[in-house]
C-alpha cells in the first residue's frame, strides 16, 4: 500500500520500493514549506516519506515504559532507515535530479528539541496518516508502530493528496498513559503548533530522568504502545516487521 496511486510514478521507483519490501510510501509537495537546503543552497520541492514498521509484539510490551528490547529496535528500525534513505537519494541522483536524505532522530536544534524538518510533515503532507493526540503520526496499516524516512528531491511525482483532519475521534488514551503528563489532549489539524498538542521539554526531562538508560533518555514510546490503532496492528496478519 502506497500513500499514492502509482499511476505517473517511475517504474524504477516502484520496483525499488517493492524490493525494499516498502509497503507505506508517498510523495509529498512541500513547496509551501521551508526545506533543507543542499550543498548550492537550494531547498528542496518534494519529499519522498517511507514508513518503516516496527514489530508489534515488541511494542505491545512497553506500555508500562521502555525496555532493552524496545531501544534495540529502534535503533535497528532507525538504522534501516538511514541506510535507504541514502540509497533511495543516491538512485535519485543516478537519474539527474537533485535529493538528500533526513537523518532518523537526529536533534540538529537542542534547544528547541528538534530537527532539520519533521518527518511527519511530509508524512501528513504525502498521505500517510495523521497526526495523534500523542504528537506522533498514525497511519491505518501500523498504526504509530512505526518509523519515518524522509527524502528531499526535485524529481517531480504525483503528490498526496495530503490528510488534513484526524481520526482519533473522542479518544485520549494516548494522553491518560503519559506518565509525563506532557500531552494536551488538543486534536491535530494542519498548522497546528507542536507546542499546542505536546509539552516537548516536559516530555524529554521525564524521559532522560526516568530512562536515561535507553539512549541517554531518548526513548520512552508509552502513549504509542496504548495507541488503539496500534493495538489492531496485533490482530492484523498482514504486519509486516
Amino acid at each position: 500500500m502506497s500513500g499514492i496511486s502509482t499511476t505517473n510514478v517511475p517504474l524504477w521507483l516502484t520496483e525499488w520500493l517493492a524490493e525494499q519490501q516498502i509497503t507505506l510510501w508517498g510523495a509529498a509537495d512541500l513547496r509551501d514549506f521551508s526545506t533543507p537546503r543542499d550543498a548550492t543552497g537550494q531547498g528542496f520541492p518534494f519529499a519522498l516519506s517511507v514508513a518503516i514498521p516496527m514489530n508489534p509484539q515488541i511494542m505491545v510490551t512497553i506500555q508500562n515504559g521502555p525496555n532493552q528490547a524496545y531501544a534495540d529496535e529502534y535503533t535497528r528500525v532507525n538504522n534501516c532507515i538511514n541506510a535507504l534513505s541514502e540509497t533511495l537519494a543516491a538512485e535519485i541522483k543516478a537519474g539527474g535530479s537533485r535529493a538528500q536524505a533526513l537523518a532518523a532522530s537526529e536533534r540538529t536544534d537542542t534547544v528547541n528539541i528538534k530537527g532539520d524538518f519533521p518527518h511527519k510533515t511530509a508524512a501528513t503532507r504525502a498521505g500517510l496518516g495523521w497526526i495523534g493526540r500523542h504528537c506522533q503520526l498514525i497511519s491505518r496499516p501500523f498504526g504509530s508502530w512505526l518509523r519515518l524516512g524522509t527524502v528531499f528531491t526535485d524529481l517531480e511525482l504525483p503528490c498526496g493528496p495530503p490528510i488534513e483532519r484526524n481520526f482519533c475521534g473522542s479518544c485520549t488514551r494516548c494522553v491518560e498513559a503519559c506518565p509525563a503528563k506532557a500531552l494536551t489532549g488538543k486534536a491535530w489539524y494542519p498548522g497546528l503548533p507542536r507546542e499546542e498538542i505536546l509539552s516537548v521539554r516536559t516530555c524529554d526531562q521525564w524521559k532522560k530522568k526516568h530512562y536515561l538508560q535507553y539512549h541517554k533518555g531518548h526513548n520512552c514510546g508509552i502513549c504509542s504502545a496504548a495507541c488503539p490503532y496500534g493495538l489492531k496492528v496485533l490482530t492484523k496478519k498482514s504486519a509486516h516487521y
